[in-house]
């Protein structure tokens, strides 16, 4: 199976800290006779929402893998026991079939999937398809992606609420996705649970 894991580590945290967290993944990955096939370290980012523990900023390191489920169990237990990580997630992708287009449709976050077209045109053609009772995503040939705020952003009202589908005219399929999205983006600090605030 393909997976994605993203830690956040503290942002104050020396490089050679990052280092060693960086190779403590890799070298799980490879124990398990896994493979990476993506490593991108984000930076530092400004949270949507300050954590538990106070901290309004994060350094974000992202890699996909491929490996089994015996991998993901034990990395997860070596992250959750490291103090210098605050937050991470494990996703699964797709079948080994599927690497060659994950790894081609991968994207950072802020890389917004959604072309040239201003924010307001963006906002007024989502309101025009919720008013049709047509599904955004579908017509667009697009997906909800967690790393990438921009894409559900728009689901969520000022309150944190995400809007139902007789309110988004999304399809089942996609008001899943959405959801799914949208939990995963809380979970990160990318989106905030009070607001439709976004991480910069």
């Amino acid at each position: 199976m393909i997976y994605e894991a993203v830690v956040m580590l503290r942002p104050e945290l020396a490089e050679d800290a990052q280092k060693e967290i960086k190779e403590m993944v890799q070298e799980t990955i490879s124990s398990f006779e896994g493979e990476s096939l993506i490593n991108d370290d984000w930076g530092v980012k400004s949270l949507a929402q300050a954590t538990e523990t106070g901290l309004s900023k994060g350094h974000f390191f992202y890699v996909m893998y491929r490996a089994n489920a015996n991998c993901n169990a034990e990395l997860a237990r070596k992250v959750k026991i490291d103090e210098r990580i605050d937050r991470h997630l494990i996703v699964s992708l797709g079948e080994d079939r599927h690497q060659d287009k994950l790894t081609k449709v991968y994207k950072r976050p802020g890389a917004s999937a959604e072309g040239d077209k201003g924010r307001f045109d963006l906002d007024k053609e989502r309101k025009l398809h919720a008013k049709r009772r047509s599904c955004w995503f579908s017509a667009n040939k697009t997906s909800p992606d967690w790393k990438d705020p921009s894409t559900y952003a728009w689901l969520v009202n000022e309150f944190g609420k995400i809007s139902p589908a007789r309110v988004t005219g999304l399809t089942p399929k996609f008001q899943r996705k959405a959801t799914e999205a949208i939990k995963r983006g809380r979970c990160m600090g990318f989106i905030s649970y009070l607001s439709n605030r976004i991480a910069r």
